[in-house]
This record gives structure tokens, C-alpha cells and sequence, in this order.
């Protein structure tokens, strides 16, 4: 699926500017994201990869300059209704299994999708009933990636989602995010650059510390 040259993009930065205690982090910085493409953020430790992406979600606020989504401004709710967004930690519960916290996300995200279709797919057939706490990092990884997959949303805001992952696993990502902008959505992903980019067309925006 490819987007008409004058879709809405899922992602405008202008001006995008964050500082903490008066020490700049990053910016400024202006860049788009359209449907159907990715845009990979370079950088090593401390030049605001993350802090970029909690911005951009809506977690953190803006120091100056705008982020729209879809023409409108992010704001502290939009990470709910507008993006998917996967971050370091796992964001699941460790005394859950690997299935009742996807039971959980599905309720919460209103998805109809068969979980274990869903488990089978990131690789964690069998393990529905082991506690994400007894799950190496790697399978911790593949089920947030499993959790990333109920959203419905359009945009994917990914902060080194290569990390503690096998060969097997860097190449799930890359089918993943292949899938997801082939079928018209955007994804936003960032790292250190040790890992080849995803198979699809893609932008880079390097941040320095």
C-alpha cells in the first residue's frame, strides 16, 4: 500500500526543541514521517534518543516548537489514541503469564485478534502459560512485541527494539515493521546503529550528544 504525495503525515516535528534544567537535550529539529515509511534515529548514549520518543508520545512536554499527528498537536492523551509507542522496559506484568498479559492489553486495546495466533507469530508458541518474570529478556523483548501488535495505531514510535534480541529475533522486527508499512503506517524507530535498517523505505535523522 503506498499513500497518495498529499496524505496527512502521520508525524510532523517544526522547530522541536526539549532542554532539562536549562541544558539542551536535542533540537532543534524538523522532520516529517508519512504513511508507508520509516524514519530511523541515530545516535549514541546521551544524545536524546529516548527523551526524543517520550516527546513525540506525548510523555514528556515539548520545550519549543510543535508536534502534530495526523494535523493535530500531541498532547499528554495522544500516546493513548494516536501511537504505539515501545520502550526499553517491557511494559507487562512479571507475575503475569506470557497470556494473561496479552488477555490483559487485548481488553484494554479493544483488539479482536487471536492471541495465540498472536503468541505464535513474535515466537512464543508454548510458552503461553510461563510468568513474563521466568521469560528471558529475549522472550520479555518478543512479548512486548506481541503487545505492539493488538494496537490498531497507525504509528509505531520504537526505541531500540533490537535490544536483547537474537538474530531470529532482529529479523521478527524487520518482518514486522515491513508488515505495518506495507500496509500503510509509519514507524519511528531508534538506534545505536549497530543493527542493519528494516527492509523498507526509510529516512535517518542523526542526533549527536
Amino acid at each position: 500500500m503506498t499513500a497518495p504525495p498529499d496524505a496527512t503525515p502521520l508525524l510532523e516535528c517544526r522547530g522541536l526543541e526539549f532542554a532539562r534544567n536549562d541544558e539542551r537535550i536535542f533540537g532543534p529539529l524538523d522532520f516529517h514521517l508519512a504513511p508507508g515509511m520509516a524514519l530511523q534515529v541515530l545516535g549514541g548514549n546521551g544524545a536524546g534518543k529516548t527523551t526524543l520518543l517520550r516527546v513525540l508520545a506525548g510523555l514528556l512536554a515539548t520545550t519549543t516548537g510543535e508536534v502534530r499527528s495526523n494535523g493535530r498537536i500531541v498532547d499528554q492523551g495522544h500516546l493513548l489514541s494516536g501511537s504505539a509507542f515501545l520502550g526499553h522496559l517491557p511494559g507487562h506484568k512479571a507475575d503475569l503469564s506470557a497470556m494473561e498479559n496479552l488477555q490483559f492489553s487485548s481488553a484494554l486495546l479493544g483488539s479482536g485478534r487471536a492471541l495465540d495466533q498472536v503468541l505464535t507469530r513474535v515466537g512464543l508458541a508454548g510458552y503461553e502459560d510461563s510468568l513474563a518474570r521466568r521469560l528471558s529478556a529475549g522472550q520479555n523483548k518478543r512479548l512486548a512485541l506481541a503487545r505492539l501488535l493488538l494496537s490498531s495505531a497507525r504509528l509505531w514510535l520504537l526505541d531500540e527494539p533490537y535490544a536483547n534480541l537474537d538474530l531470529d529475533g532482529i529479523a521478527l522486527v524487520n518482518e514486522l515493521i515491513g508488515d505495518h508499512v506495507g500496509n500503510g503506517g509509519g514507524v519511528l524507530l531508534t538506534t545505536h546503529g549497530a543493527y542493519a535498517a528494516p527492509p523498507v523505505p526509510i529516512a535517518t535523522l542523526e542526533l549527536r550528544a
